[in-house]
């Protein structure tokens, strides 16, 4: 049974439902566009012309937990580290449709030892040029699923209200002491781009 995580700072160990040790992982995010309470009129008409809003996740791998480099980072453009272990399966323009919007997969075991933390993030693509922002978009979540057996472990809904923020730092696998551990943070930045995201990690 999944873990349900309710608060940021929220921590799970991340094993397998028989305590195994878990070694493939995917990490699922997905949100919604808000619609508009009102059923029609001005206000459909004005809601139907607002451009799609295309968030993008992104993770940051770091060492010692700092972004080091550039080619740490696994993006749209960007789609699979150079160690092979995290694999980015590419972006979703609409955030249209059930289950996970993106889809990012992780082998443990192929993470160099260097390596201790892989944070997660969320950015509207054009936000400043769109006028968009998070307070805009709804049913925002994060969920760590074992990729051998399909079995979700633990799902953290983003479920504060994050108008006005740009971007979002949604969570963080990390190693420690040997294990691998899941944080959640859920914190929304003014980062207008992943870019400006990125230097928060540097």
């Amino acid at each position: 049974m999944a873990v349900n995580l309710l608060k940021k700072g929220q921590k799970v160990n991340l094993v397998k439902s028989n305590g195994s040790k878990l070694t493939k992982l995917m990490v699922g995010l997905g949100w919604d566009a808000a619609q508009p309470e009102q059923g029609g009129g001005f206000f459909k008409k004005l809601f139907s012309s607002t451009p799609n809003i295309d968030c993008d996740a992104s993770v940051f791998v770091c060492k010692d937990g700092k972004l080091s480099a550039v080619e740490d980072i696994v993006y749209f453009g960007n789609l699979e580290h150079k160690s092979h272990a995290v694999k980015h399966m590419g972006d979703n323009l609409t955030g249209e449709g059930e289950g996970d919007d993106e889809q990012i997969f992780v082998d443990l075991n192929k993470i160099p030892a260097e390596y201790d933390k892989l944070v997660f993030v969320v950015n509207i693509y054009k936000a400043v040029d769109r006028k968009q922002d998070f307070g805009m978009i709804r049913n925002a979540f994060i969920r760590i699923v074992d990729q051998e057996t399909g079995e979700e472990l633990c799902r953290f809904n983003l479920s504060e209200d994050y108008t006005g923020m740009l971007a979002m730092v949604a969570g963080e696998v990390y190693r420690y002491k040997g294990d691998w551990k899941f944080n959640a943070i859920g914190n929304g930045t003014t980062d207008p781009g992943l870019q400006e995201l990125s230097r928060r990690f540097i």
